[in-house]
């Protein structure tokens, strides 16, 4: 694709970098069929080669971003299931991530919109705040169809039940069982650690009894997806800066053989921090050196080997892959692979390359398309008839948690297989 950019532009890095990818694209619309908003609604500006056209226009001219713009680039779910398709190697990612600061820049959104996006941002990064904002979503419950507009989303998006944080989750240092194989550090997360603390408290078990010693780092928090998704530059790097400052100190104090994340969403930004903070003269060569220890966790135990334990549990589970594994991390079979060795028959639904419409806040956001791509994973999964449904990500968990069989995480399953406890609900273990 040709592209004009002024040299004073192109000495931007972030509009050097744009053009870049820009020029790569051939626009052959290979994209198009992969892409879930434009399966969903035929229009070409909510497809991602349509997107580029659009985000190319605002940015060659220096304008402030139009309202139909912020449209299709708020209706873009971050899949990357177009980086997955595009025969030419466009590092959409990246490009969709620029346009989304400069929207959220030079746009002004309605007040309800505005108001609706700084609580998210406000809220879910922050575990005591998000834990008493689910607290009062589910008060609300029990009337969410009355409440007006966005609050009824979220009110009905709220779990029936919080879990309790326990004294365990705290512990700075797990010691691993026998001899220690390696020292990770564990990305303990924001909304995870509220929505399901149990997932952590399973990598940990694993991890420990395939022979690593478990850090949780002081000071790392929120990795900076959820803001970062949203254009909210400052939040987003903020988070990555701690983050980075904590990890670092660990290789530098004791050695790090990686940072294992349990939320694919998470790892793949966690991976991208090299890319985000290649500008920061203080950070850039930790950041790197961070990125490149990021590991999922079913990457980290195909690479470590998983060690079984007892009997098989068994049982039919559907596979639902988390777009930031599948499309981010180009992680597409360690899960599938590790189910099997654990001994459960793994199956995947026909459109595993489609978003299930989680996507982060996406579901808070855009709650209408959101549900349609959920009512649409829904029957694909429900068609596999499955006993169990694994994901690597909390958000396609949240997002499916009505599904027919239970939704659990994969580090759960092979915690159970490895001699963890039964993650299942009471009623079906």
């Amino acid at each position: 694709m040709q592209t004009r950019f002024t040299l004073a532009q192109l000495a931007d890095p972030d509009i050097a970098r744009a053009n870049d990818i820009l020029r790569s694209c051939v626009h052959c619309g290979f994209c198009t069929a992969t892409c879930p908003t434009y399966v969903l609604l035929g229009d070409e500006r909510d497809s991602p080669r349509g997107r580029i056209v659009l985000i190319k226009d605002m940015l060659e001219n220096a304008r402030p971003a139009s309202a139909a713009v912020a449209t299709h680039v708020d209706r873009c779910l971050s899949c990357l299931s177009c980086m997955t398709t595009c025969p030419s190697g466009v590092h959409y990612m990246h490009l969709v991530d620029h346009a989304r600061v400069h929207v959220e820049e030079t746009f002004r959104r309605p007040l309800a919109e505005r108001l609706l996006r700084a609580l998210i941002a406000a809220v879910l990064p922050r575990p005591r705040l998000f834990r008493l904002a689910l607290r009062a979503a589910a008060a609300a419950r029990p009337i969410a169809r009355f409440l007006p507009g966005r609050l009824a989303t979220l009110a009905a998006l709220a779990p029936r039940r919080i879990p309790k944080p326990a004294a365990g989750d705290r512990r700075r240092v797990a010691a691993p069982r026998g001899a220690r194989r390696a020292r990770v550090a564990l990305l303990a997360g924001c909304a995870q650690q509220v929505l399901a603390p149990e997932i952590n408290r399973a990598a940990v078990r694993l991890l420990t009894r395939h022979g690593c010693e478990v850090v949780l780092a002081r000071g790392a928090g929120c990795c900076g997806a959820l803001t970062h998704h949203m254009g909210r530059r400052r939040d987003a790097l903020r988070a990555a800066r701690r983050n980075v400052d904590a990890w670092s100190r660990e290789i530098e104090s004791g050695g790090l053989d990686a940072i294992v994340a349990t939320a694919s969403g998470c790892g793949t930004t966690l991976k991208d921090y090299g890319h985000m903070l290649r500008g920061d003269e203080r950070l850039a060569a930790r950041a790197a050196a961070v990125s490149e220890r990021v590991r999922d966790i079913t990457e980290w135990m195909r690479d470590l080997g998983l060690e079984a334990a007892g009997p098989a549990p068994g049982g039919r589970v559907a596979y639902q892959s988390a777009c930031s594994l599948r499309h981010g991390q180009k992680v597409t079979t360690a899960a599938q692979t590790l189910l099997a060795q654990a001994g459960f028959e793994v199956v995947e639904p026909a459109d595993a390359h489609l978003c299930c419409g989680s996507a982060g806040t996406y579901n808070l956001l855009q709650p209408a398309l959101a549900d349609r791509l959920r009512r649409r994973k829904l029957d694909a999964l429900r068609a596999c008839a499955p006993d169990l449904i694994a994901s690597g990500n909390i958000g396609c968990m949240t997002q499916l948690a009505d599904a027919d069989a239970p939704v659990l995480h994969t580090a759960q399953l092979l915690d159970w297989a490895t001699g963890g406890p039964d993650p299942r609900p009471a009623a079906m273990a």
